[in-house]
């Protein structure tokens, strides 16, 4: 739990709303990597985001390489939380931490396989939803990244060329198993690159789980949330992450749902390209590069804690997700016209 007294005696320190009244902390998530508090002080309210006790030393850089990342997004068209206050010096409360505006919307892990009204029965309104998560990388992938003082944030030259070779070694280090067709997937990623590469802002684990909505219809973004991956890199890998199990035919609801979502109405996958295209200014002919990467890439992540599921169900149960997923990645592979 968030030592009010300690907390309210930074804020007080730096100036913000409220100063000599109580705070009061609402848990609203968290996991191994971070906690999530509301907070509220007289008419103030805003969200920490702080690394639970426990959670490996390097959080604490991560959580500050996240705060300079909502920094930077300051002044763009991308919807994002409010930069409030960040605190670096661990004697306060125990981890580094910081301080963002409280995003009064919804999100799509609050109704997980159903959808709030009236998106719920609305099928032109649930369209928009899926435009509108489109729409967020689209936005992000247009944020002049140097301008915004985040050119030091990721290693942009060569990204394409070490994510095969980074993925593989990591492979390597945790190998218990053989997991088919990663090798004919592997091979056609190594002999294959984007037709173009623009560097640029991404936010690394692009999905419904990470963004919120403002309430009501027409749907509409008001935070893309959960920056633990973002980097500087190349945008239409979130592009593939989002579509990795996108359906081309969204109409019938057995292939629509994508594990916590039903799709069921939304735009297919050709449209969601489109969708992107026309609001990035990208070309998105190559998009088999970046669902073969994306499928190739989480199964390896999931391979991991596979690995080390002993009894956890939840671990164990990624075991056929990640042979489907890497079976999907071949597939493609074998299948596609695009030469790169």
């Amino acid at each position: 739990m968030i030592d009010t007294e300690r907390l309210a005696e930074w804020m007080d320190e730096q100036g913000l709303p409220g100063k000599g009244a109580p705070l009061d902390a609402k848990y609203l998530s968290g996991g191994t990597q971070n906690e999530i508090y509301k907070l509220t002080r007289d008419d103030f309210t805003c969200v920490i985001r702080i690394p639970p006790a426990g959670a490996p030393a390097d959080r604490d850089n991560g959580i500050m390489r996240e705060w300079r990342i909502i920094q930077g997004l300051a002044g763009t068209d991308v919807p994002h939380t409010k930069a409030v206050a960040a605190c670096e010096d661990t004697s306060v409360l125990g981890r580094s931490f910081y301080l963002m505006g409280h995003v009064d919307g919804w999100s799509p892990m609050d109704h997980r396989g159903t959808w709030p009204a009236p998106f719920d029965t609305d099928l032109d309104a649930r369209a928009g939803l899926a435009y509108q998560l489109a729409e967020g990388i689209a936005l992000l992938s247009k944020v002049d990244w140097k301008a915004q003082g985040l050119e030091d944030l990721g290693r942009p030259d060569g990204f394409h060329d070490r994510q095969v070779s980074r993925w593989t070694r990591f492979f390597e280090r945790i190998k218990a198993r053989e997991i088919e067709g990663m090798d004919v997937a592997t091979k056609w990623l190594e002999t294959h690159r984007p037709l173009d590469y623009i560097p640029g802002l991404m936010h690394g684990d692009y999905q419904f789980a990470n963004v919120m909505f403002e309430h009501g219809a027409p749907a509409k973004l008001a935070a893309l949330v959960d920056w633990e991956m973002g980097t500087v890199g190349d945008p239409k890998l979130d592009l593939g992450w989002m579509l990795m199990n996108w359906p081309e035919d969204t109409s019938a609801n057995e292939d629509s749902a994508v594990s916590y979502v039903d799709l069921t109405g939304m735009p297919g996958r050709a449209q969601m390209l489109a969708h992107y295209a026309e609001v990035s200014g990208r070309q998105v002919d190559d998009i088999d590069y970046y669902l073969i990467l994306a499928k190739w890439k989480l199964a390896i992540v999931l391979e991991q804690g596979f690995q080390r599921a002993g009894d956890d169900p939840k671990l164990q149960s990624y075991g056929p997700v990640i042979t489907s997923l890497m079976k999907s990645a071949a597939d493609l592979a074998e299948s596609t016209d695009y030469k790169g």
